[in-house]
């Protein structure tokens, strides 16, 4: 497709769209796939193309966002944002990496309703990040649940793999997501990243009947540990990296994706929906370590 067209057809889903932002929410398995990485890296690049992007961060501590930034605190500017004091400009600092960042733990969150949250997300932001906190049943917050993409997070390892199968388990029988986006980070190969991304489709597939979509993969390299020790992202201190042109390459490519409706949150899951998905996502999990 030309690519004016394209640019026209996607103006078009912007502006017929709720909101003008596009809002991704980015989790994944066990600790250490590199989450909270890729949405810096991820939110760099989309600056670096001239994107307004704002992260949202749920997962407050010393992995977070706010602490890979040098410690952004907003406990306070968040609930005046709450409550309609002040708008989401003010609310949320901007980085010197070009993008801004709101702290949202979902402590902070709670007692406030979808409309309430929802002004975090209506603002100008070109792009909106989601550092997703899942409870203990595996859900999305109230406000992660507005976002129009999951993206997960995984790496090329048999238990990564597993986990990852396992949290879209959860987010499936927990939201009706019938489709997510699955990045692999760290590979040391082209070819290892487009195995791990099929085993993982087939086996999401054939248990699940849910799809996902490939929103490429990251390459692992000495740069990427190395910005990591300096707290800084790839994509800034290392620009010219094998990593940090891979997250520029996504970061374009994400502003192509299909603009899908909002997730539609889910009023309340039964027990026995619970139950099931509790009891049965290692026994399936098991199908995905064999695909590894």
């Amino acid at each position: 497709m030309d690519k004016h067209v394209t640019d026209q057809a996607e103006g078009l889903r912007r502006l017929l769209a709720k909101s003008g932002s596009r809002v991704v929410t980015v989790t994944g398995g066990p600790v250490g796939v590199g989450c909270t990485s890729t949405i810096v890296n991820l939110a760099a690049a989309l600056a670096g193309l001239g994107k307004d992007v704002l992260v949202i961060d749920e997962c407050l501590g010393a992995n977070s966002v706010s602490s890979m930034l040098g410690g952004v605190h907003g406990a306070g500017n968040l609930r005046a944002l709450l409550a309609g004091d002040i708008g989401i400009e003010d609310a949320a600092p901007r980085h010197h990496l070009g993008f801004s960042v709101l702290a949202a733990s979902r402590e902070n969150c709670s007692g406030y309703s979808a409309a309430q949250l929802g002004t975090m997300l209506a603002g100008p932001a070109d792009v909106v990040l989601i550092d997703a906190r899942l409870d203990r049943r595996g859900a999305l917050s109230a406000l992660a649940t507005q976002s129009h993409d999951v993206l997960i997070v995984t790496r090329v390892a048999a238990q990564a793999i597993t986990e990852a199968y396992a949290c879209m388990k959860r987010l499936h029988y927990e939201h009706a997501i019938a489709q997510f986006r699955v990045l692999v980070n760290h590979v040391s190969s082209l070819s290892d990243a487009h195995t791990t991304f099929d085993n993982l489709a087939e086996v999401a597939a054939r248990y699940l009947t849910v799809s996902i979509a490939n929103a490429g993969c990251v390459a692992a390299d000495q740069f990427m540990e190395r910005s990591l020790e300096l707290d800084r992202c790839v994509v800034d201190a290392f620009p010219s990296a094998p990593s940090a042109r891979d997250y520029r390459q996504v970061a374009a490519e994400m502003l192509y994706w299909p603009m899908r409706p909002a997730l539609a949150p889910r009023a309340t899951a039964t027990t026995t929906v619970r139950s099931t998905v509790s009891s049965s996502a290692n026994a399936d999990a098991t199908a995905a370590h064999q695909h590894a």
